[in-house]
């Protein structure tokens, strides 16, 4: 059994794409998958599957959603070593002090040609991050609303990301953790 956590994009926000956590488990268990659990409503769930590939379990997740709600909707997901790695390579281990300023940027894919100079250009002169071929960190002491880099950063690294704050990384990486006793 392997475990994943799918984090979906764009539902629940602002009324737009309404997809209940407790309906959405039971989805997961009616395609087979097992233990599914979710995090707060905007769309992280850690689960577990047998042998399927990566991409096979998005696309019958998404298309399941699409044809159960109506909309369709972009699921990034990650095995449980790969979230473990994100965070032990979190850069910023100073910031989980103030678990708001921290974000986690989960990316699709690794971006061919990010705009480096256009990110340094938007960062206020207190934020910092870092790019990695997977994510994309950032430290905002102000707050991610008043960030510029925060609202820019796909269109700048040109691959979909979706960010979570440190303190539901956490709460996800315990849920993974829970899977390993």
């Amino acid at each position: 059994m392997l475990t994943w956590i799918a984090l979906l994009r764009g539902i629940n926000v602002g009324g737009k794409n309404i997809l209940p956590m407790k309906e959405l488990v039971l989805l997961l268990l009616e395609l087979g998958f097992e233990d599914a659990r979710t995090y707060i409503q905007s769309g992280n769930v850690v689960f577990r599957s047998t042998g399927e590939l990566k991409h096979d379990i998005t696309d019958r997740i998404a298309t399941a959603i699409e044809k159960r709600y109506g909309f369709r909707i972009q699921i990034l997901l990650i095995s449980a070593a790969d979230f473990r790695q994100a965070i032990e390579e979190n850069p910023f281990p100073g910031a989980i002090d103030h678990p708001q300023t921290l974000h986690f940027f989960f990316l699709a894919q690794t971006p061919d040609t990010p705009n480096q100079a256009a990110l340094n250009d938007l960062k206020l002169a207190n934020e910092k991050f870092v790019l990695t071929q997977r994510m994309f960190y950032l430290h905002a002491p102000q707050g991610i609303g008043r960030s510029k880099l925060a609202k820019r950063v796909e269109k700048l690294l040109g691959v979909a990301v979706t960010a979570r704050n440190w303190q539901t990384v956490c709460k996800v990486a315990e849920m993974v953790r829970q899977f390993d006793r």
